[in-house]
């Protein structure tokens, strides 16, 4: 399976839609390890307006691991098969590894400046 984390320098980037790329890792559920990387362009502009959901379900991607996130975002990617897990932060690696091991759970926690006013919400 594949798991997609928002990343600037190597860290989950808390703001989704302006990461400066997106890691995708790919695990081996069973053995609980990661068998191989890559690193995706993050579109320009506001990431609940881009095709970012579209590419990454491409690929394979099916959970993503990110900080804080709106609504819309998480909706758009649940749209195309994507599940979100929120309230993530840290090293990607060391996420990744910690949602493999089954000790992260998901903060359910919506980002509201998204909500009124953002860029996202024209």
């Amino acid at each position: 399976m594949k798991l997609a984390l928002p990343t600037r320098q190597n860290q989950i980037d808390s703001h989704f839609g302006h990461c400066e790329y997106f890691t995708v890792f790919t695990v081996d559920d069973s053995r609980k390890e990661i068998i191989g990387q890559d690193l995706v362009g993050s579109p320009e502009g506001c990431g609940c307006k881009s095709n970012i959901a579209a590419v990454l379900a491409e690929m394979g991607v099916s959970l993503m691991l990110a900080g804080n996130m709106g609504d819309g975002a998480v909706n758009v990617l649940n749209s195309v098969g994507i599940e979100v897990m929120r309230g993530c932060s840290g090293n990607v690696r060391e996420v990744a590894l910690s949602w493999l091991s089954g000790t992260l759970s998901d903060s359910g926690e919506s980002c509201h400046e998204h909500e009124h006013g953002h860029e996202c919400h024209h």
